[in-house]
């Protein structure tokens, strides 16, 4: 099922495409078949069945994919699919095709019921968070679905800010419990449940998520803010979803403790507050979509009070509550929107005389508001009953929250009546509203979950075979009876209630205007005004502290990060006496040979801090990269020194090509006591890196891992134990790596705005040519080159390469003192010789020094010594493929043989090798981990092709550009002097 709405989600634009707003039906057969399932899975659950199924994730950590259901989860897949599916079924007529994003509101919605599926089913603490964060990224970009609106865009945000705050508390919460009990798995931690402080620590974080998401006090101003979504997914988000998820896990979590006084005592509160609170705000609403909303509010407390309550009668309600409240709030909104649809208004105070023009829907909104405020025979009358039985044999505090649910059922008749006269009477002054009528498909969807909430009723003992299976898992509360979920109980004291609430209802309805206007008087406190302020300060305390901790000094940064290393590390060492414990024996080097380049390295860097020239400071901490490399080869790792000369040597050329659009000096002189402070630092850090790596072996109690590399190089099929380490033992972090490099090469790109080139194609006979292709030229840059026959615009021109008599066809556009003929003599000589390197050390990795990523370096540097001689165009003619293909490609192919290995193999990277008969050639090993190496040899081809576009090319055409500019400045100086001279 899961997997189900997910690809339907992701073909969703493509049906819309195709058949336009019909795509709803045919993506409404999704939920559908999920709710058939889940409806012939009712009888094996009233016989006591559970059905669940897992996957091993991550042993180590005990975490694993698990799906599991009982009554609570049939009851919850029922309401989340089937309502989804008349929601969807609605979509169809409520949306034109014309409608902007209508493909991808389509893909979001089915996700977002399929999320909210994977919450409700799952059994496992982190799956159950990955899923409910899920459904607040769906309900983000569904609330903000009119992006053009900045309301709409404030309205997602603040939903997105308040639900994730909660749900980052909640997964504290959910760590410390799953801890505690030693699993992750619901139904394990429900069946023994663990205690302790901790416990109820670990509970209220839970609780402030369950909270957040069901929109209780304080965390209730969000819901009202959502009401900007369209209609369907106001619909579903208050009936069947995203609040939904903090009262199913309120409910999940209540039977395994019913005794926590935290859990208990927070829900009670805080359902009662907020019922409350929500209900009296309702009555002050003119948008019938707000009536709603705050009506949602008041019946999700009232939820919370039932579901956490921790006693038998209250969960029995409260699951009935649960589906009675979905069958009367969806259509509710269902009716908003065909209101809106039809007199493009929802201001109670516009509408009058719906009743005699819309009659299909006036009946409909009766049966739905019926149930809402618990009049008989629907089954929101029934489970409002076993509501107040719960509550009237306890204690003065049961009395206490009896009295709450009694008068925030009071309110809820009220506003039902506000909103029933608001859509349909006919009003005074005001003249009727210009209808145009509904079609019976649209009427559909709302009438059928209407007409179920009033058989719900009369078939409520039916339902209390299944919902009693919940129940019972939530002990009874001392001194009391087994209760049942039934339409009549007899003249008892809840039947009174009901009554008194249904005639105080009726009453406070009659006193409306008094009540709008005493709720106007005192409404001290706006919580969105609240909430815009705090997030006002909030800015403003980031500005402060931004302001006078980042001062743009990056010698600053670094020293207080060095400082702070220094202090907190040294600290602990030397309080910690560590050298008094057992030590290596210290060994200054293997040969005195070692002495040399350690001596390099540390004079550059003390040299560094000298020089005033950023050319000089480039060069030596260029050499003290090579310094290290040389350590590292007389040292027995001629793979790393290998790859750090490469680096290194790439490093300086990119540091040059910066370098060209920087001043020659650094800004100012550093200071003697600078130097010196830095020096300082400096040397504190380096001695304490290497006492701490030094006193780090001393406490080595195992053998290193170091001693199982052979074996393993030998497993993987490869004599190279470094290469072996980085795409076979440690594949997944060289992944990691080049992803990182791909997101490097498009931030470069990004700064420096480069243009696309067109790619080159060849000539017949393969014969090339330097063709051009012009863009509009900047304004004010009408210079231009001469190339062959063509003469283009330097910042406009797309070159395609062509063979002809030059060695270097792009030198042609270079000036004549910047060419060098032996230069390009050199280069176009040494340009195969590299290439053919740069694949030998590809396809030798595995067995011998090089791999993938020391062999795209080497291929970047041929192209970097062609780029130097013949300047940007030779680039474009020689690098002709995008850099950003290479990177794809090369990303595409490492992430292909990392998959492959999963479907051809035991997992994914999974290797594997073999031998190839090449006849006269010899014998070949192949290794997979060799694909996986091309895609890295690729990848690092393009992102030198990247850098040497951006910081090369880029930079190239803006001296150009500047150069000509300033050329066209001087000439309209000397033009203007000479017409003055004239004059």
């Amino acid at each position: 099922m899961l997997i189900a709405h997910f690809i339907a989600a992701a073909i969703a634009p493509l049906l819309v495409r195709q058949w336009g707003r019909n795509a709803f039906f045919a993506l409404a057969v999704v939920p559908g078949a999920s709710t058939v399932w889940a409806l012939f899975q009712t009888p094996a659950v009233l016989r006591g069945g559970e059905l669940s199924a897992s996957v091993e994730w991550a042993p180590e950590f005990s975490l694993r994919l698990g799906l599991y259901m009982d009554t609570l989860g049939l009851v919850m897949t029922l309401i989340a699919a089937g309502v989804g599916t008349l929601i969807l079924v609605y979509c169809a007529r409520y949306f034109n095709d014309s409608e902007p994003g209508l493909g991808r509101f389509a893909g979001v919605f089915v996700a977002f019921a399929g999320a909210m599926l994977g919450l409700v089913l799952a059994d496992d603490l982190i799956q159950l968070f990955v899923y409910w964060e899920l459904t607040t990224v769906f309900s983000y970009l569904l609330i903000g679905h009119n992006t053009e609106l900045k309301e709409s865009r404030r309205s997602a945000m603040t939903a997105l800010t308040v639900t994730t705050f909660g749900g980052l508390a909640m997964l504290v919460g959910m760590i410390i419990l799953g801890e505690t009990a030693g699993t992750y798995v619901i139904s394990e931690l429900v069946a023994a449940p663990p205690s302790g402080t901790l416990v109820e620590v670990a509970l209220a974080l839970v609780m402030v998520g369950a909270m957040s998401k069901s929109a209780l006090f304080p965390f209730s101003l969000w819901l009202p803010a959502a009401m900007r979504a369209p209609t369907p997914v106001s619909g579903y988000l208050h009936a069947a979803a995203m609040v939904k998820a903090g009262v199913y896990l309120v409910a999940r979590l209540t039977p395994a403790f019913p005794d926590s006084a935290v859990w208990t005592w927070s829900a009670l509160f805080f359902g009662v507050l907020t019922m409350l609170l929500g209900g009296w705000k309702a009555l002050r609403q003119y948008d019938l979509k707000l009536v709603l909303a705050y009506g949602t509010i008041s019946q999700l407390g009232f939820l919370i009070v039932l579901l956490g309550a921790g006693t038998r009668a209250a969960a029995l309600a409260g699951v009935s509550m649960l589906i009675a409240h979905s069958l009367f709030k969806a259509p509710l909104f269902l009716v908003v929107g065909i209101i809106d649809h039809s007199t493009g208004t929802r201001d109670l105070r516009e509408l009058s005389g719906l009743r005699t023009s819309m009659p299909g829907t006036f009946w409909i909104s009766v049966l739905a508001l019926a149930s809402m405020a618990g009049l008989p025979p629907t089954l929101g009358f029934a489970a409002k009953e076993l509501a107040f039985g719960a509550f009237t044999e306890g204690g003065p505090f049961d009395t206490a929250v009896l009295v709450g649910i009694v008068t925030g059922s009071v309110l809820t008749v009220a506003y039902s009546l506000r909103f029933l006269w608001g859509a349909f009477a006919v009003k005074e002054d005001v003249p009727d509203t210009p209808v145009h009528a509904p079609g019976a498909l649209f009427l559909a969807p709302a009438a059928a979950m209407a007409a179920l909430g009033l058989l719900g009723g009369p078939l409520s003992l039916l339902l209390d075979s299944l919902l009693a299976r919940y129940a019972d898992t939530v002990p009874l509360a001392p001194g009391a009876y087994t209760t049942h979920l039934a339409l009549w109980h007899g003249f008892e004291l809840p039947l009174l209630l009901s009554a008194v609430c249904v005639a105080l209802g009726l009453v406070l309805f009659y006193f409306r205007h008094q009540v709008v206007w005493i709720g106007t008087r005192t409404s001290f406190v706006d919580p969105d005004r609240v909430y815009r302020r705090m997030l006002a300060a909030l800015e403003n305390l980031a500005l402060q502290v931004t302001g006078r901790t980042q001062r743009g000094s990056l010698p600053v940064y670094l020293g207080t990060v060095l400082v702070s290393l220094v202090v907190a590390a040294g600290w602990w060492m030397v309080s910690g006496r560590i050298w008094e414990g057992p030590h290596p024996e210290v060994r200054l080097w293997d040969t005195p040979v070692q002495v040399i380049p350690a001596v390099i390295v540390a004079g550059t860097a003390l040299l560094a801090l000298f020089v005033r020239r950023r050319l000089f400071a480039v060069i030596l901490v260029g050499t003290g990269g090579y310094g290290i490399a040389a350590l590292f080869y007389l040292m027995g790792a001629p793979d790393i020194a290998l790859t750090q000369f490469l680096v290194e040597t790439v490093s300086l050329v990119v540091f040059v090509l910066v370098l060209r659009r920087l001043p020659s000096l650094f800004s100012a002189p550093a200071l003697r006591g600078r130097r010196v402070w830095n020096m300082a630092i400096g040397a504190a850090t380096g001695i304490l890196v290497a006492t701490m790596t030094w006193f780090a072996l001393a406490a080595r109690q195992a053998p290193s891992v170091s001693e199982g590399y052979p074996a393993a190089a030998e497993e993987a099929g490869g004599y190279n134990i470094i290469s072996v380490l980085l795409v076979d033992v440690r594949a997944w972090d060289t992944m990691g790596e080049i992803s990182v490099l791909a997101a490097a090469a498009a931030g470069v790109a990004s700064l420096m705005f480069v243009r696309r080139r067109a790619q080159p194609r060849k000539a017949p006979g393969g014969v090339m040519a330097v063709s051009v292709t012009k863009s509009p030229e900047p304004a004010g840059d009408r210079s231009s080159i001469d190339l062959g026959e063509l003469r283009m615009a330097p910042d406009s021109m797309h070159i395609k390469p062509r063979w002809n008599n030059a060695w270097l066809p792009g030198a042609d556009a270079l000036p004549t003192e910047r060419r060098s003929v032996i230069f390009e003599v050199v280069s176009r000589f040494l340009f195969p010789v590299i290439m053919v390197i740069s694949v030998y050390l590809l396809l030798t990795g595995h067995t011998a020094v090089g791999g993938g990523f020391a062999g795209g370096i080497v291929a970047g540097l041929a192209f970097i010594v062609r780029y130097l001689a013949g300047g940007r165009f030779e680039l474009y003619a020689t690098a002709w493929v995008q850099p950003g293909a290479l990177i794809g490609a090369g990303l595409a192919l490492a992430t292909g043989t990392a998959l492959g290995g999963a479907i051809f193999g035991t997992d994914v990277l999974a290797g594997g090798d073999a031998y190839i008969d090449l006849w006269i050639l010899g014998e070949a090993h192949v290794t997979v981990s060799m694909i996986f190496d091309i895609g890295v040899y690729l990848l690092v081809i393009g992102l030198i092709l990247d850098i040497l576009r951006s910081l090369g090319a880029r930079i190239d055409e803006q001296i150009e550009r500047d150069a000509a500019h300033a050329e066209e400045d001087a000439r309209a100086d000397a033009l203007a002097r000479a017409e003055e001279v004239t004059s």
